[in-house]
């Protein structure tokens, strides 16, 4: 936390770790009567696996992935808070899409639900797919062709389901879509809800339907074609700054520029994702640093991947060690030329 002590008030500390053995998850602040929202009957949060945190964040033994500072740390409250989304900037590799997995282990708030956004992407992409020809085949072959096993939500679509804590949905770098897609979230993002069409036109015949959701092996209700949220998802909005937002958009967000880490920052990512840590690290930390000045900033994996190397012995032959250092830590925002 750079010194910097964490006010009382604050329900999201910064270490990433889970809730101790025995312990409920942290209580969470109350929404304000605007971003309140009614939507039911509610929904357990299904419980998150360990590998996919693991994974991305490291062993929870220890302070995970990065040491927060403290402007995150306030600014991601002020988003639980708030119920507004968060809209994270930085280089690539900084641990932007890292802060959701973060905030998910430490509140206990379920797996997280990632969108990964392209120029193709559309806003029914994130709520919802409807497989009308496989449907129309089912029916064709006599088989079941219930609609509600060809409709599966999508991230955006199942972080809105009625849940009685909010689920975590990161939207991975949103600055790829298409220049229609933030304006198109607008009034998702206010309303907390959507309908699927498919649903609503067969809503009184057949009021409940129960579809696939984003997470694995996962089901729910829907009702008269419609869902609508109970409390308001964490949101993470990432962006590698490559176009603007519409203000609109970001009127409704919070804003946080994720800095390149430091050496400490970077001593606790190692220690999180090594359960040894490998010899020479620390070393290899200030020519990771020293490099990444140079380079115009590297990504946090590449010196993973470094380290990772090294318990191989890769490291004991110095002339091809240079070599192999030089493929690994390639900048990243030039492609094919030096």
């Amino acid at each position: 936390m750079s010194g910097a002590e964490i006010p009382p008030w604050c329900v999201y500390r910064g270490h990433g770790l889970p809730p101790p053995a025995g312990e409920d998850a942290p209580e969470l602040p109350a929404p304000p009567s605007w971003r309140t929202f009614d939507g039911g009957p509610a929904l357990p949060v299904p419980t998150a696996s360990d590998a996919e945190f693991v994974r991305r964040l490291g062993v929870p033994a220890v302070a995970s992935a990065r040491d927060a500072m403290l402007e995150e740390v306030l600014t991601v409250n002020a988003a639980l808070y708030l119920r507004r989304p968060l809209l994270i900037t930085g280089n690539p590799g900084t641990g932007k899409s890292s802060l959701a997995y973060k905030i998910a282990r430490e509140l206990g708030l379920g797996p997280v639900l990632r969108w990964p956004i392209s120029s193709r992407t559309i806003s029914r992409d994130g709520m919802y797919t409807y497989d009308a020809i496989g449907r129309v085949q089912a029916a064709a072959a006599e088989e079941g062709a219930d609609i509600g096993g060809f409709v599966r939500l999508g991230p955006l679509g199942t972080a809105l389901l009625p849940y009685d804590r909010p689920r975590v949905l990161l939207i991975d770098e949103l600055d790829k879509s298409d220049i229609d897609l933030p304006n198109d979230l607008l009034a998702v993002f206010e309303d907390g809800d959507f309908e699927i069409q498919p649903l609503a036109r067969i809503a009184a015949t057949q009021p409940e339907v129960t579809v696939f959701t984003h997470d694995r092996g996962g089901r729910a209700v829907v009702r008269d074609g419609h869902v609508q949220c109970r409390a308001f998802p964490v949101v993470v909005v990432t962006s590698n700054g490559e176009r603007d937002f519409p203000p609109a958009f970001l009127r409704r967000c919070l804003r946080l520029d994720m800095p390149q880490p430091g050496f400490e920052q970077l001593v606790s990512m190692v220690a999180a994702h090594f359960r040894d840590v490998p010899p020479r690290s620390d070393d290899l930390i200030h020519e990771f640093l020293a490099n990444s000045g140079q380079e115009g900033g590297l990504a946090n994996d590449q010196l993973l991947n470094a380290l990772h190397l090294t318990t191989s012995g890769a490291h004991q032959h110095d002339a091809n060690w240079e070599v192999l250092r030089g493929t690994l830590w390639r900048r990243l925002n030039v492609l094919g030329t030096d």
